[in-house]
């Protein structure tokens, strides 16, 4: 099936506070608040306590800067498909609330903004890393990979994965395997995050031939791939323990939470392999509620021998 003709809609009069409502829904919000998440602690981890409440501040605001860049130029190049699918069907410029130029120049107005914010407020490695993250978002995942290959949310996802080591490399100004691990760990579980999502909403990825894996793949083998990830995850975040070090906090919600991650998955697939009726968005939701424990314990291990 051809994708739907990319016609601009008639350009709405809205006040301000829906304009401003719009271009904020462009940023993708609650893919920065994930990444915010994931932020933070590492920043912690990297001090070893406390960092400078003001270089978290900066970082933050970089990063969220920078994230919103990226879902911008994404919203803007796949406005095509967003208008046929039915679960972007409210994204701004879907609705007509944004043109598509506005789209785009705040896209560009956003990425120029944090790399320039990074580079003058934190150091000049989080800004490259910042700048690294858009290109690889924008350029490889959304031009490149997503409407290519059922591989497109395993390479893409490494663009989601940046944030850690922006984090690290605010504080310390370098890297060392510490966040190459958190980088792992962030990247193994991308797969089995949206995979489910994939499942939920597969008739929509395949109305616009985009190759997600539920698309081009039955339900068994996607369980299965997402039971492989969730514990490539749960073994990469064990990882950490004897390398950062991590302390009995981390180590005990590594293990609980990692055996609930992994038992969500194993759930799923043998669901998909009764037939039963599968309930994908249990598993997304709860790797959400995984990583966002894992990290919250990132930044508190250290807290406890500060």
């Amino acid at each position: 099936m051809n994708v739907a003709v990319d016609t601009q809609l008639p350009v709405q009069r809205i006040g301000f506070a829906r304009k401003s409502k719009a271009y904020f829904a462009l940023t993708k919000p609650r893919v920065i608040e994930l990444l915010l998440v994931t932020t933070a602690p590492v920043m912690i981890l990297a001090q070893g306590g406390i960092p400078n409440l003001w270089l978290v501040l900066w970082t933050l605001v970089g990063g969220s800067l920078s994230a919103g860049s990226a879902g911008a130029f994404n919203c803007y190049i796949d406005r095509d498909i967003d208008r046929v699918m039915k679960r972007t069907s409210k994204r701004p410029l879907v609705t007509g609330e944004l043109t598509d130029r506005e789209a785009l120049v705040f896209a560009w107005v956003l990425g120029v903004a944090s790399i320039v914010w990074l580079a003058v407020l934190v150091n000049l490695l989080a800004a490259v890393l910042s700048l690294a993250a858009i290109l690889f978002y924008v350029l490889v995942y959304t031009l490149v990979l997503k409407r290519r290959t059922p591989q497109n949310i395993v390479w893409g996802g490494a663009a989601g994965c940046m944030p850690v080591l922006i984090g690290w490399a605010a504080v310390t100004g370098s890297l060392s395997w510490t966040p190459v691990i958190l980088f792992g760990i962030v990247f193994l579980w991308t797969p089995p995050h949206y995979w489910p999502l994939s499942m939920r909403y597969r008739a929509d990825y395949a109305s616009v031939n985009v190759p997600m894996l539920a698309v081009v793949r039955g339900r068994t083998v996607v369980g299965l791939q997402v039971v492989l990830y969730a514990w490539a995850t749960v073994a990469c975040s064990l990882l950490l323990i004897p390398v950062a070090p991590m302390g009995i906090l981390y180590s005990v919600v590594a293990v609980l939470a990692g055996g609930w991650f992994i038992f969500e998955a194993h759930r799923l697939y043998s669901m998909a392999i009764r037939h039963d009726e599968v309930k994908p968005m249990r598993v997304f939701h709860s790797s959400i509620s995984y990583l966002t424990l894992l990290f919250v314990a990132v930044g508190i291990d250290p807290l406890l021998h500060f």
